[in-house]
């Protein structure tokens, strides 16, 4: 792929793995084994202005200081997917809906397993917020990255903007292990 660059993010939640393509964010991963080899020749230093500017980003936001993330993004995907993505990115910060508020701001209310599936897909985590999508019951139902990387970012933000995470969000959950 051409102009395809890829960086390591340590982050509280983990290794992140940045791709871009040109000045693009395509991807944003969690990484459970900071051997995996999907981060050989992945940048830990400078990785070129793109993926600094982003880290930065990521920065800010992971201490809790205003960020913004109107990067420009990659979105490969069925047009199905990047309209339930796009979706995504109009959840405020430090806010949820359910799967069902998703599927009929997507204009299909009925749709909320394929909203599910999609969210599932998402390829740039964190970012594209598919971790502000919970349970009509208020419980966190899935996420990629592991539920507890879903409660930490929630509470996160939840903390950021001066709201109490709900104890819904914990019902049923081991605890956590990132602080």
């Amino acid at each position: 792929m051409p102009d395809a660059r890829r960086a390591r993010f340590a982050s509280p939640i983990g290794v992140l793995l940045l791709e871009a393509q040109g000045d693009r964010l395509r991807g944003l991963r969690m990484i459970d084994d900071p051997s995996d080899p999907l981060l050989e020749g992945a940048e830990s230093g400078a990785a070129g202005p793109f993926l600094d500017d982003v880290r930065a980003r990521l920065d800010d936001y992971f201490a809790e200081r205003p960020s913004r993330f109107d990067l420009p993004l990659l979105m490969e995907g069925t047009d199905f997917q990047r309209r339930v993505w796009g979706e995504l990115l109009k959840i405020p910060h430090g806010e949820t809906i359910s799967y069902a508020e998703l599927a009929r701001r997507v204009g299909d209310p009925k749709a909320t397993r394929a909203v599910g599936s999609a969210n599932g897909r998402n390829p740039i985590a964190v970012i594209v917020p598919c971790h502000r999508v919970i349970s009509a019951d208020g419980r966190l139902g899935g996420f990629g990255g592991g539920l507890d990387r879903k409660l930490w970012l929630l509470r996160h933000e939840a903390r950021v903007v001066g709201r109490e995470a709900p104890a819904s969000w914990t019902r049923g959950l081991a605890p956590a292990p990132y602080p």
